[in-house]
């Protein structure tokens, strides 16, 4: 690839090193990633196999489970397949192209995934505030609709990052990446020219979907908690109450470690590169891996199937 004092120009592909300071240990980092990442794929085929064939479930609180279940699947899928093959088969090239691919594609997903739990708490908040209309607001058409406007959302506002990329980043200081995935701020901090309006877009990016989402999810259960605690009997309260349990609980180990990385990314200089490689790597295999086991545990009906497909009667 030509180069020009001492920079890159145009490079037709990039290094990934894995984490930055454990490469000695990679081999063996890769063992409980790629643990996890088989558990989520399993977890989340049971769950969407579930779904599909129980007709039951086909209701807007399943329906978006398994969305968000897909989601996960083509997450993981979109990262762990590369990541071991620089942890364990020393295979850390990837052309401009393909990592810019899976660039689009990770952030993609994280926004989708963003939106069905925004989704999901929506569908919460009305089948326990205004219940009566539940049937009415998350009609067949509504549901396709969601599904639609949080794809397209994602990938529309991801694209300007690939152009910017692509049309404005010409010179780059070296064609190796300190992480185990192609990761928008890794790829634009390679740069010579000046990257303001990437970030500018980045932060924008961050705050139009995640920013959004979070607030408007917050505003549904504080509402949802309201409704909740008024509720004249005991039984109805906790009965209210355990059926959001499992949808807080995804919420907030997706929000926490979305926003640690992200600003750690960003502004976390002082801290040492393998921490941030490492928790950026379980802020994408961990929800994918604990969503299907905190879904199986603590949502009866689910648990219930599961248990029937693996002994074969139905459980009571």
């Amino acid at each position: 690839m030509p180069t020009f004092n001492g920079s890159v120009f145009m490079p037709s592909a990039f290094i990934l090193i894995g984490i930055p300071g454990l490469e000695s240990v990679q081999c063996w980092i890769g063992i409980p990633f790629s643990a996890m990442y088989l558990i989520g794929v399993i977890g989340n085929s049971l769950i969407l196999v579930i779904i599909k064939h129980e007709n039951s479930l086909h209701i807007p609180m399943y329906i978006f489970l398994a969305m968000l279940a897909g989601t996960d699947i083509a997450l993981n899928t979109c990262i762990l397949p590369k990541m071991l093959g620089i942890f364990w088969f020393h295979l850390p090239e990837i052309s401009f192209d393909a990592c810019l691919l899976q660039m689009w594609l990770i952030h993609s997903f994280q926004a989708i995934e963003s939106g069905i739990l925004l989704a999901m708490a929506l569908d919460r908040y009305v089948a326990i505030c205004i219940p009566l209309r539940h049937a009415t607001i998350f009609s067949q058409q509504f549901l396709t609709h969601i599904g639609l406007g949080v794809t397209l959302r994602a990938a529309i506002l991801i694209i300007p990052s690939l152009g910017l990329i692509k049309c404005c980043l010409k010179h780059y200081r070296t064609t190796v990446i300190s992480h185990s995935y192609c990761e928008h701020m890794a790829i634009v901090k390679l740069a010579i020219e000046d990257i303001r309006v990437n970030k500018i877009y980045g932060l924008f990016v961050a705050f139009a979907i995640l920013g959004f989402d979070i607030i408007f999810i917050t505003l549904s259960y504080v509402q949802i908690f309201i409704t909740v605690f008024q509720l004249p009997q005991k039984e109805a309260r906790f009965k209210a109450f355990n059926t959001c349990i499992a949808h807080i609980c995804v919420f907030l180990q997706f929000y926490l470690l979305a926003f640690f990385s992200f600003f750690t990314h960003r502004f976390g200089s002082h801290i040492p590169p393998y921490v941030h490689i490492l928790l950026s790597n379980l802020y994408l295999l961990v929800p994918p891996f604990l969503n299907p086991i905190v879904y199986g545990v603590k949502t009866k009906q689910i648990r219930d199937h599961v248990l029937k497909v693996f002994f074969f009667k139905k459980v009571t």
